[in-house]
């Protein structure tokens, strides 16, 4: 039997392309994205108490990970890419309903013109344009397990130094610059990827960066706008 999920709203942020995303959310808060409900659901009663909630969940799709075949096992990144686990025990993309989750802050509901009431939200990890089914609040005394294990993946990855010009960072609008050096230090590269000589490159709010990762300092190379800012 198939069931048809209605698209809500989209999410708008800083990453047009997979490459460069967190890995989960709130591991880079200076991250701002905005959510814009699709005319259907613009009804400001539907948003009627939000503002009491610090955080949010958002059901969504793995949009640019959609296909028609899924596998029960998966390679996690976490295990360098080479080891299979099942994929219900993982976060990947890859799965019989291409569904995401992802806890947000909420920082404010603002009313704009031609769009309604919008969401600003902190640290979320998703692709700009990422359709959203749902939007629920998060309730602290029922999701949060402080004694909860993590499996293959008990903690964040370790950040890593960020290296950057200053002259290359001024080109960037200021609020955008905390952001960018957070994602930074997630380092974007595949986990299975140490090439100290080779130069990736990411798209960031309008804005080609440039970087290389040695000894375990990544330096920013160069930033340039992209030519459909």
């Amino acid at each position: 039997m198939e069931h048809t999920m209605k698209v809500i709203a989209r999410i708008h942020s800083d990453f047009p392309e997979k490459f460069g995303i967190p890995r989960q959310s709130g591991l880079v808060p200076a991250l701002r994205a905005k959510i814009v409900f699709e005319p259907e659901y613009r009804n400001p009663d539907a948003l009627r108490g939000i503002e009491g909630f610090s955080h949010l969940w958002l059901i969504w799709q793995f949009s640019a990970a959609v296909r028609d075949t899924w596998s029960p096992t998966v390679r996690p990144p976490r295990l360098g890419g080479n080891e299979r686990v099942g994929v219900f025990a993982t976060r990947s993309p890859f799965r019989p309903n291409a569904i995401g989750l992802s806890c947000v802050k909420l920082e404010s509901v603002q009313h704009e013109d031609g769009f309604g009431d919008v969401l600003i939200v902190s640290g979320a990890d998703l692709m700009d344009g990422t359709p959203i089914y749902d939007i629920k609040p998060y309730l602290p005394y029922a999701d949060a397990h402080p004694e909860a294990l993590g499996g293959f993946a008990p903690s964040p990855k370790e950040t890593i130094e960020v290296k950057s010009p200053p002259e290359l960072l001024q080109k960037l609008p200021e609020g955008r610059r905390e952001a960018l050096l957070g994602v930074l230090a997630q380092d974007p590269r595949p986990q299975y990827q140490n090439d100290p000589e080779r130069v990736y490159g990411m798209n960031f709010g309008g804005w080609d960066v440039k970087f290389r990762v040695k000894d375990g300092v990544l330096t920013v190379l160069s930033l340039a706008e992209t030519e459909h800012q």
